[in-house]
């Protein structure tokens, strides 16, 4: 019995020790893991990153990583071309900001699902005017007002939004159009 005993707790002080011994090797591999990742979040962010490096970061499974590559002003355009249909709404808003970002990119983000992201786009000051007109036609009408908010707004797409069927864009339109005359 007393050796049956002893066993019994020799035993148990194994175990112990050995989950001891993965639990320092798990938080090793962990910290070792976030080491990397700070990494690839400094890279994403510098401006003398390669083009082979933006691209593989640009697949990272972190969104912040991507959403630094994103809002990099040194990341190749086709590189945000592609990134403005990623799923993380972070990472097409920081495109949308982005002022090296392709012309080409704007009408993708105009058409996006998510609210916020066209949202951005409508009163981002440098948006181009092919996105305005898409979302002038917008079915939410807070993208619509801010269309008619835009100072990139032009005279056709305001002549379009003064007849809205919400007062309020209608009205902005016109405010916006009268500043547009009283400025020629």
């Amino acid at each position: 019995m007393y050796s049956y005993l002893n066993i019994t707790k020799y035993l148990k002080a194994t175990i112990g020790f050995s989950l001891l011994l993965l639990s320092l090797v798990v938080n090793a591999s962990n910290e070792q893991d976030d080491l990397v990742q700070a990494e690839r979040y400094r890279q994403a962010g510098h401006p003398a990153t390669t083009a082979a490096m933006f691209k593989d970061l640009s697949f990272d499974k972190d969104a912040a990583i991507r959403k630094r590559v994103a809002s990099n002003r040194k990341t190749p355009k086709n590189i945000l071309l592609r990134l403005a249909e990623d799923p993380d709404q972070s990472v097409k808003i920081s495109i949308a900001t982005n002022l090296s970002a392709p012309d080409e990119v704007y009408p993708i983000l105009a058409r996006d699902a998510m609210v916020a992201v066209r949202s951005v786009v409508a009163r981002f000051e440098y948006v181009p005017v092919i996105a305005l007109k898409i979302l002038a036609k917008d079915k939410d009408v807070d993208i619509r007002l801010e269309v008619a908010r835009n100072l990139n707004t032009n005279e056709e797409i305001l002549k379009q939004l003064i007849h809205d069927a919400d007062t309020q864009v209608s009205s902005v339109a016109e405010l916006a159009l009268q500043r547009l005359y009283q400025g020629k």
